[in-house]
C-alpha cells in the first residue's frame, strides 16, 4: 500500500492535435506528504498545469494516475479545491455569498443552516475579509478578490490545496501580502499545498519542496529542491541568509540551463546519466544563533 498521502504515479498524458498526437508530459512521478506545501515550477510549456488539472480530476492521465491517501483520483471533488489566477468570482454575488455558495454545496446535508452562516464568516476572517461580506467583485480590489477566492477553496476543506499562478495577475506590494498571508494560513491550518509559480523568490520562501519541471514537450520532473529553512519564514531577514540565496541560485541554475539547453534530456544536464529525477538534499544550514 501506498504510504504517501498524495502520489502522482509514473503519469503522462498525450492530446490529439491537428498535427497529430502531442506528447505533454511523459512518466511523471511526485509523492507529497500531509501538510507540506510544493512548488512547480518551470518554463511555460513544461506542463505545469496540466499536472495541476490531473492531480485535480479535471484531466484524465494517458498512462498512469493520482492517488490521494490511497484513493484513485478520477474526477474533481471537494477535497482538491483549486484557485487560478484568475478569482472566477460570480460577479452579481457578494463577497459572503461567493464563498457561501461553495459552503452550502459541500456542507449542505451536513451542516445546520447557522454552521454554514458561521463556517463561511470564520473562512472570510481567515483571510481577512470579514470588513467586505457586502460588497461584490467589483467593488474590490484585486488582492481582495484573491483572498475570497481563496476562502472560497479553504471553506471546502480541501484535503490539498491547489493553486495555478495565485497571485501572477496581482502587483509586486498586493503579491508580497498574499504570500504573507498564505504562510500564515498553512501555518494555522497545516494543510497540503500544491502551488504553480513563475517567481523564483515566491517558490523558495513558501516552498517545503520546489519541483522543477522541464522543458516540454514530453516535460518530466528534472530536480527537486528540499528548501530547509526554519518557519515561520521572513522575507526580510531571508534576502541577505546564505541558505536562501543558495536555494534560489539552486533553481536559477536550472531554469537557465534549461533554457538554454533544451534539447538536452533533464538526466544529462550536468554530464551525468541519471534515470530519476534528483532530489538535492540541504546542503546549507542555517547558522547557529
Amino acid at each position: 500500500m501506498n504510504s504517501s498521502y498524495l502520489s502522482v504515479e509514473n503519469v503522462s498524458i498525450t492530446f490529439d492535435t491537428d498535427s497529430g498526437p502531442l506528447n505533454v508530459l511523459d512518466d511523471v512521478s511526485l509523492k507529497v506528504e500531509r501538510g507540506e506545501f510544493i512548488s512547480l515550477i518551470g518554463h511555460s510549456g513544461c506542463g505545469k498545469s496540466t499536472v495541476l488539472n490531473i492531480v485535480a480530476g479535471l484531466l484524465q492521465a494517458s498512462i498512469g494516475g493520482v492517488l490521494l491517501e490511497n484513493r484513485e483520483v478520477t474526477e474533481p471533488g471537494p477535497d482538491r479545491a483549486v484557485v487560478f489566477q484568475n478569482h472566477s468570482l460570480l460577479p452579481w454575488l457578494s463577497v459572503y455569498d461567493n464563498v457561501r455558495l461553495a459552503v452550502d454545496q459541500v456542507f449542505g446535508r451536513s451542516k445546520s443552516r447557522q454552521e454554514r452562516h458561521q463556517w463561511t464568516l470564520h473562512n472570510l476572517e481567515l483571510v481577512h475579509m470579514g470588513h467586505a461580506i457586502g460588497q461584490r467583485p467589483d467593488q474590490i480590489s484585486g488582492g481582495m478578490k484573491q483572498r475570497v477566492g481563496i476562502a472560497r477553496a479553504l471553506a471546502m476543506q480541501p484535503k490539498v490545496l491547489l493553486m495555478d499562478e495565485p497571485f501572477g495577475a496581482l502587483d509586486s506590494l498586493t503579491r508580497t501580502h498574499m504570500q504573507d498571508s498564505l504562510m500564515e494560513i498553512q501555518a494555522r491550518l497545516n494543510n497540503t499545498v500544491i502551488m504553480i509559480t513563475h517567481d523564483v523568490d515566491e517558490a523558495v520562501l513558501l516552498s517545503d519542496r520546489i519541483v522543477m519541471m522541464s522543458n516540454g514537450p514530453s516535460a518530466r520532473i528534472g530536480e527537486i529542491l528540499a528548501v530547509d529553512l526554519p518557519r515561520p519564514r521572513d522575507r526580510l531577514p531571508l534576502a541577505d541568509d546564505p541558505a536562501y540565496n543558495h536555494y534560489r541560485a539552486e533553481v536559477l541554475r536550472f531554469l537557465h540551463e534549461r533554457h538554454a539547453r533544451p534539447d538536452v534530456p533533464t538526466s544529462n544536464v550536468g554530464g551525468d546519466d541519471q534515470v530519476e529525477p534528483e532530489e538535492r538534499p540541504t546542503r546549507l544550514k542555517l547558522a547557529a544563533g
